[in-house]
């Protein structure tokens, strides 16, 4: 005797609940028996429902029964569970679908000492336009970074809707320590931590964006996952006025270096004071005047070794051996902070991406845009940045 022949099969629209009902005998999928011997159940969206929204909700009830277990499989993208209500009748998805992705609910009950197992089919909408993160900083492989590091997010275009977006972005760190995410543009958001990060640990980011509403017709693609290891804490102290600058590992001094740093004849030759960060080094970099052509006042074009970037208006500590007589005793450069080549060698080699450098003695302070120089602005400040403040 084949049940499965006289189940009747109810579906209301593309996203409405299918329930199977199952006659006297038994076996077969299972519902509610005429005798009202097993559990009924109902699964939203419907079998072979298609278009379903991707930040709709699978919902899965019994009656005259109690769920006993619910499973979501999808043939790509975000792994899809859930959770039970405490009466167990009742189970809701935890998350957003993935768009164009095919999904099979199977939900077991059992109601009056017999199991029923019911399945609904559906496949997602698949937008015209998808929210995507195209690049993730820090992001290199085995990349150990400071602890002054931010997590810099880009998206593939504008974002409409920042708080539902925001909302699933997490940070978690195996030594706990406050965040918080602000905003800088329509494409992009930068994680920074109220203290620096604890040095030596993992952190974890995940982006659950699959499925979610980013506004305007557009839905989050894929879901993202990255691991940063934090190095150990590398943290420069320097004196423009004094010529030097301290290097400390993990509270332990490494070498304290003399410099040269900008001359301040003019505001863009004046190094700037504040809270930087190292942002990237190569060896060599060419120096070029900013906004000067070949042949105005002061323009000037220079090939420097072992150059570690702090700042996006050009300021380095390189090598410069043509101005050692003056390092630790006068400011000649042009703004950056200019070392023998032994030190600049050695600055190079240890320097993570993320190390903090702070300066004072001058009259210029960094602007908290200015390349990462974002803990310029105090945790409160920042805050007010995240869509959620």
């Amino acid at each position: 005797m084949q049940v499965q022949r006289r189940f009747g099969l109810v579906a209301i629209g593309g996203a409405g609940a299918v329930a199977v009902l199952a006659a006297g005998c038994g076996g077969g999928a299972g519902g509610l028996a005429a005798g009202g011997s097993r559990a009924a159940v109902t699964i939203t969206p419907a079998n072979g429902s298609a278009q379903v929204r991707p930040d709709g909700t699978i919902e899965v009830k019994a009656s005259g029964g109690r769920l006993e277990r619910v499973t979501v499989r999808g043939d790509q993208g975000a792994q899809i569970t859930g959770a039970l209500t405490g009466d167990r009748r009742s189970w809701r998805s935890a998350r957003t679908l993935t768009p164009g992705a095919s999904y099979t609910v199977t939900a077991q009950a059992r109601g009056h000492g017999k199991t029923s197992t019911v399945t609904s089919a559906f496949t997602t909408l698949k937008p015209e336009r998808t929210l995507t993160i195209s690049d993730v900083t820090p992001n290199l492989a085995g990349e150990k970074v400071g602890v002054g590091m931010p997590i810099m997010l880009r998206f593939n275009r504008p974002v409409t809707d920042r708080a539902a977006v925001e909302r699933v972005l997490r940070v978690t760190p195996d030594k706990p320590v406050e965040g918080a995410w602000r905003w800088i543009g329509p494409d992009q958001v930068i994680y920074r931590t109220r203290t620096y990060w604890q040095p030596h640990q993992t952190v974890r980011f995940q982006a659950d964006l699959a499925g979610v509403n980013a506004g305007g017709g557009v839905y989050g693609e894929r879901d993202v996952r990255q691991t940063i290891t934090i190095g150990a804490a590398q943290i420069t102290t320097g004196d423009i006025g004094d010529h030097r600058m301290t290097v400390r590992r993990d509270g332990r001094t490494l070498r304290t270096i003399p410099f040269s740093a900008g001359n301040g004849e003019t505001r863009e030759f004046t190094t700037t004071s504040g809270v930087h960060l190292l942002m990237e080094k190569g060896d060599p970099v060419t120096m070029v005047s900013p906004g000067r052509a070949e042949g105005d006042p002061g323009y000037y074009k220079t090939v420097v070794n072992h150059a570690v970037r702090f700042s996006n208006s050009g300021e380095y500590v390189h090598s410069a051996p043509w101005s050692v007589g003056s390092q630790g005793a006068a400011n000649v450069s042009h703004g950056c902070l200019n070392v023998s080549p032994a030190d600049a060698g050695w600055f190079y080699e240890i320097m993570q991406r993320g190390d903090v450098i702070t300066l004072t003695g001058s009259d210029r302070e960094v602007e908290w845009d200015n390349g990462w120089s974002f803990w310029q602005q105090s945790f409160e400040q920042w805050k007010k940045g995240s869509a959620l403040a």
